[in-house]
């Protein structure tokens, strides 16, 4: 029986179980006894290394002296404890014994005590309970690499689980696409590059950077290099917990780099320049909204999880670090303070690259299109000036296999499908000057557009500073008028100075709406640069009915009859004052 059907038969024993309430739970029970099985399999690896090892668990706690299965009198296998021990050990003994590790002795206590501070024991029958052990005994040995390798298959088939136990929270991103970001961003092992990634769920693209640095290994210290060079911040309990597994079985002794907190109840200020890496490669949750309190910092605050990790990947990154990202359409077309957020990105790094990728890809979870994202921080510039590092930007379209319409479970996205855009993808060391455009690869001269915008956008924008001013300056008056009231009884020169400041007041709110369509006028001519779902050129387009497009085109047509009325409305006002200041000169 391989690994994915023994998960799903063990699964099925604990449906049985009347203390487990749906996938959810089943899978939480799961993972903390793989957990266990897993540290056990690793301490007896390390064991033979160092005979001097000593285990951070209490003896009675070790997998093999309470779960494993061991050969009785007649040489059968069978359980050390019996069904109506094993509840009551697991619940009074064993969770309340790992809960209370004193984290301070070791990194490897703190590893252990962090994956259990909230996990439970949902099984009440021992029968069901040693049944399910006695199928991780048979079945599944991580000292074989095949199974360590097919892990990957057992995670994306819980989160299926979950999704289909209406938690879809979770996104099981497809190893090819972390194989392909991570060979992209290229973390090198020779300079010691740290690799970060700040949503890291169940640790795919970690993973994927561990065996990126493997290829690169050269001498002996370089293997202990490997376990300081890989940081991942996940917020969720069974992710973290995955992820932690994972990185046992990937070699990572001490997964203690691996943090169960959430990222972005970080507070802004509390990143510092050690917290910097090399590297960020994630895909951040999106679609998630956070507390109110959690933007408290950021330089664009909102609700929404991506749009806060965007921002927070920028911080993260060391001057010439750097990142892979994934994100949906939405944010590429997204307005407001998406737009604020794709200035920022590229005034402090150049956006060089974007993938596009066809629906499909996240399937069963999500059919939203998807984009990777890839930019590297530039060195901070402060000359007075506006600064963009982004230039310029290439997109790559990438195509479905021949005879594909869609990606599916049976039919998912291959490594080897992104063979030519690894041959088309050149070096940054010559700022990509050897990519060529074709059918599937188009550049836009964002340098260009942006230039043209600001040039369109200025006038507008200087006559809203102009009648800002003269209304601030008419405030300005009626404020000294006001003053000169202080102290003054004489009720004629007081009504004769208020009559003064209301003629003031009621000059000043046509200034102040006549600036905001100036100032609007001008940033409909602006903003759309930060548009950056940008179709291919050199294919037909075809019609889309995504709700999402059509309502984005549906605002911008929208934004151009406003614009229209605008125009019609200044020169309107424009004909009319000059025909009363010339009824009033005559």
């Amino acid at each position: 029986m391989n690994l994915s059907s023994t998960i799903k038969s063990i699964q099925d024993i604990m449906r049985k179980d009347d203390g487990v309430d749906g996938d959810a739970q089943r899978l939480g029970q799961l993972t903390w006894m793989l957990f266990l099985k897993v540290f056990d399999q690793r301490e007896e690896e390390w064991e033979d290394d160092n005979a001097s090892y000593r285990s951070p668990l209490p003896e009675h706690f070790r997998w093999r002296n309470w779960a494993a299965y061991v050969a009785g009198p007649d040489g059968k296998k069978a359980p050390q404890k019996s069904p109506s021990d094993i509840i009551s050990f697991v619940n009074n003994e064993l969770f309340p014994g790992l809960k209370e590790l004193d984290a301070n002795l070791s990194p490897q206590h703190k590893v252990i005590r962090s994956v259990f501070e909230d996990a439970n024991n949902y099984m009440k029958s021992g029968t069901q309970l040693l049944a399910v052990i006695e199928k991780l005994e048979d079945a599944i040995n991580f000292h074989d690499f095949k199974t360590r390798a097919s892990l990957g298959d057992v995670y994306e088939q819980m989160l299926n689980d979950l999704r289909g136990a209406g938690n879809a929270g979770e996104f099981y991103t497809p190893r090819a696409i972390t194989q392909f970001m991570v060979d992209r961003i290229d973390p090198r092992l020779d300079k010691r590059e740290k690799v970060i990634d700040p949503a890291c769920g169940t640790g795919g693209f970690l993973t994927a950077a561990i065996d990126h640095f493997r290829h690169q290994r050269e001498k002996a210290e370089d293997e202990h290099a490997i376990q300081t060079l890989i940081h991942g911040i996940e917020k969720k309990q069974l992710p973290h917990l995955l992820c932690t597994t994972n990185m046992l079985l990937h070699g990572i002794d001490v997964p203690s780099q691996i943090e169960h907190k959430n990222t972005l109840a970080i507070g802004w200020n509390d990143w510092n320049a050690n917290d910097r890496v090399d590297c960020v490669i994630t895909n951040p949750p999106f679609g998630g909204y956070e507390d109110d309190n959690v933007a408290s910092g950021y330089h664009h605050p909102t609700k929404e999880t991506a749009d806060l990790f965007m921002q927070l990947i920028v911080k993260l990154l060391r001057e010439n670090g750097r990142a892979a990202v994934v994100l949906p359409d939405g944010f590429l077309f997204g307005d407001g303070i998406k737009a604020e957020i794709k200035k920022r990105l590229m005034q402090q790094c150049k956006l060089h690259t974007i993938v596009r990728l066809p629906k499909g890809v996240f399937a069963p979870y999500t059919t939203i299109k998807t984009n990777l994202l890839f930019f590297t921080k530039g060195p901070f510039i402060d000359d007075g000036s506006e600064h963009f590092h982004t230039d310029s930007i290439w997109f790559y379209e990438h195509p479905y296999p021949a005879g594909y319409k869609s990606y599916s479970k049976t039919k998912p996205i291959r490594f080897e499908e992104f063979k030519p855009e690894q041959d088309w993808w050149g070096t940054a060391d010559n700022d990509f000057a050897d990519r060529v455009e074709n059918e599937f690869a188009w550049k836009i001269d964002f340098s260009a557009k942006r230039q043209q915008a600001e040039a369109a956008a200025q006038p507008h924008w200087q006559r809203a500073e102009q009648l800002n001013n003269q209304a601030s300056g008419l405030e300005n008056q009626a404020r000294d008028l006001a003053k000169s009231l202080v102290g003054s009884t004489d009720s004629a020169y007081r009504g004769q100075i208020n009559a003064q400041i209301a003629a003031l007041r009621e000059q000043v709110e046509p200034l102040r709406l006549q600036a905001r369509d100036a100032q609007a006028a001008g940033d409909r001519l602006y903003w759309p640069i930060y548009n950056l779902d940008v179709p291919n050129p050199n294919k037909p387009q075809e019609e889309s009915h995504d709700p999402d497009l059509l309502l984005e085109k549906y605002k911008t047509l929208l934004g151009e009859i406003e614009e229209t009325e605008n125009n019609l409305k200044s020169e309107l006002a424009a004909a009319l004052a000059h025909h009363f200041t010339a009824e009033q000169v005559e």
